[in-house]
């Protein structure tokens, strides 16, 4: 069990019910009230500020609106546990409550025998976590560009597919994903299916939900079907790629093209951003403000890595220019061979497992083991290694 103080924060129904909770928590050395009232919008926001280890939510004659803070607190706080509380100790009451998400019920005015039971569970749900936070987590990668038509779904797939390790493909363009065309896969299951009971994605349902590829590829597939999509919520996502990396040894994101709360946490969560670029002015003035963008919400430099996609030596915009305009150097191209990408695409095979000598092939098998080599390399070679590689593979350009 867990050694540290189990924190907490309550919603009371007024002064009274609020010392009575205090009262009974201060009473049990396990237990630390980290603040309280009766308003149910600064109460949330304590618990964004906070991240207690549970919230206590008093049931007074508002119910409706208590019941609709725990179902919004267990939607977007799974960790912290809802302990629902009344003096009416109705069955209908309680099972309410239970379904809104609450873990516990306590019988107002709280009983010590009771709350030590409580706290018993709450502890170990907190042991719990910290284990699972101690848990090995594997590498995870997005494969971004806030404008289409750049090829990042046909990278993801590649890297993806080139991987040694145990990995997963993860489909996060939600209304309009089409991964499986690139695996010639048919998925039976997608991410909506594993956001169904928030809070309970373990390893089987994740087993359960993800289509096979091969031994080391699975592949989460969009919905097939545009119903469930609203119902996916930025918190769905956030457990489900955390619950992926401890199951999986890679994971690589697939996002929309937009900087909606989806994306960003996928960009968040990820070890690096592989942001892709072709080398035409609308798609580099599109990346240079997705770099802007990556600095305002705090997606460090450091994670980002510069892909030129279609690469033609004649391009109008050679890469030294775009090195001096992003201030960045890049870290890939890949050639424009349209006739051998649409081939492996259409034959629903990835171009490193269907033409593995390919141009191509070998530039997205470098990209995979330069960046299973770590972040720390990256920055201390930054200039020399950038374009010199570059020059070395191809003829200077005139």
């Amino acid at each position: 069990m867990t050694t540290q103080p189990i924190t907490f924060v309550v919603l009371s129904t007024g002064l009274d019910n609020f010392n009575e909770i205090r009262a009974a928590l201060s009473a049990d050395s396990r237990a630390k009230l980290l603040s309280g009232g009766n308003d149910v919008e600064q109460l949330y926001d304590q618990v964004v500020s906070f991240k207690p280890s549970a919230a206590i939510i008093s049931l007074g004659t508002d119910s409706d609106q208590a019941i609709k803070l725990i179902q919004r607190l267990n939607t977007e706080f799974p960790k912290t546990a809802i302990i629902s509380s009344a003096h009416e100790t109705s069955a209908d009451l309680i099972l309410q409550s239970l379904r809104a998400g609450a873990r516990e019920f306590l019988r107002l005015p709280i009983h010590a025998a009771e709350l030590a039971t409580v706290l018993d569970r709450i502890s170990e749900l907190c042991a719990g976590q910290v284990e699972a936070t101690q848990k090995k987590k594997g590498r995870m990668t997005a494969v971004f560009s806030s404008k289409g038509g750049c090829g990042t779904s046909f990278i993801a797939t590649n890297l993806a597919a080139s991987a040694t390790v145990r990995t997963v493909l993860v489909d996060l363009n939600l209304e309009v994903g089409d991964l499986p065309l690139f695996l010639g896969v048919k998925p039976k299951r997608s991410i909506a299916d594993m956001v169904v009971h928030p809070g309970c994605l373990d390893a089987n349902l994740i087993s359960a939900c993800v289509t096979p590829y091969s031994e080391n590829l699975d592949l989460v597939a969009a919905p097939k079907e545009l119903d469930p999509i609203d119902k996916i919520e930025q918190a769905h996502v956030l457990e489900v790629l955390e619950r992926l990396r401890e199951c999986y040894d890679y994971t690589v994101l697939d996002p929309r093209h937009t900087f909606d709360p989806i994306t960003l946490t996928a960009l968040d969560q990820s070890d690096e951003v592989i942001l892709v670029l072709t080398l035409d002015i609308p798609a580099i003035r599109s990346a240079q403000r997705a770099l802007q963008i990556f600095d305002r919400v705090g997606c460090p430099r450091r994670k980002v890595r510069i892909v030129v996609n279609h690469w033609r030596k004649q391009a109008d915009v050679n890469l030294r220019e775009v090195e001096k305009l992003f201030d960045e150097p890049i870290f890939g191209c890949l050639s424009s061979d349209y006739q051998t990408v649409v081939n492996s695409i259409n034959l629903g095979i990835p171009l490193v497992l269907s033409n593995s000598r390919s141009d191509i092939s070998r530039e997205i098998k470098r990209f995979s083991q330069a960046l299973s080599g770590g972040t720390s390399q990256r920055r201390e070679a930054k200039r020399k290694r950038s374009w010199a590689f570059f020059l070395k593979r191809q003829p200077a350009e005139k």
